[in-house]
């Protein structure tokens, strides 16, 4: 197919193709969103765009987690003290990572940025099934002010009724007690070939590929989830505390 075919075929001058090919021109999400569709290629380019933007940005110890993140069919992600990155607010991202006083502002907003890019595959066109697992206290802990965890529980809310089944949360509930999670967070990532998953610690992040790792964090998974409330039950608890930061 000649460029001009191809800028027939997405809406575009054959010039404008041109000028992506020959990386005089950056392709927005858009332009590769109609190529995607152009050339029957199952969202391959959203897929690569999804990868690249921010990642030579990234720590590089985070780079591996990156790509088997943008790989997986399915996340599963439990956190006792934070909401999960993916499920973030902008003002919730911000206020975690300035709150720990370690970065000066060029690299606070270029972390948040880099956060905010990564939840771009939870809107392509086949994004992962994200399941996540969080304490009562991640909803009651004040980060940043009260506006921005009343936004943040309601953006939680938002994410699962509008995402067609591809993002679920669960709450344990205060009432759970001791249980499983109090070791601290991890991530579950499967994907058609591979299954691993990730430890984060103050210093850096830690990927586990052997199988008797990860089956470990799996049965440590399943008591959590025994433990947390159902999706209905989870959801009117989010909204509950989101009235009370509005108060």
């Amino acid at each position: 197919m000649s460029q001009e075919d191809l800028g027939k075929a997405i809406n575009y001058s054959g010039s404008q193709v041109s000028a992506v090919e020959n990386g005089q021109r950056p392709p927005t999400r858009e332009y590769l969103t109609a190529v995607d569709g152009a050339l029957g290629t199952g969202c391959v380019f959203e897929r690569l765009l999804n990868g690249l933007v921010n990642f030579d940005h990234a720590p590089v110890w985070f780079r591996d987690w990156l790509i088997i993140e943008r790989e997986a069919t399915l996340i599963r992600w439990f956190e006792p003290l934070v909401v999960p990155g993916l499920l973030q607010t902008e003002a919730y991202a911000h206020a975690i990572i300035a709150g720990a006083g370690l970065m000066d502002q060029a690299e606070i907003d270029q972390r948040v940025s880099t956060r905010m890019e990564r939840q771009g595959l939870l809107e392509r066109c086949d994004p992962p099934t994200l399941i996540a697992l969080v304490d009562e206290g991640v909803l009651r802990r004040s980060v940043g002010s009260p506006s921005i965890m009343a936004d943040q529980c309601e953006h939680l809310v938002d994410r699962v009724t509008n995402s067609n089944v591809h993002v679920h949360v669960h709450v344990v509930p205060a009432s759970a007690g001791p249980y499983a999670g109090l070791a601290g967070p991890f991530i579950l990532a499967k994907g058609r070939e591979f299954e691993t998953a990730h430890l984060d610690t103050p210093w850096q992040a830690q990927i586990l590929h052997r199988r008797e790792d990860v089956d470990t964090l799996i049965k440590r998974w399943e008591a959590i989830r025994g433990e947390a409330l159902p999706t209905r039950q989870s959801l009117d608890l989010i909204k509950e505390v989101a009235k009370s930061w509005q108060t």
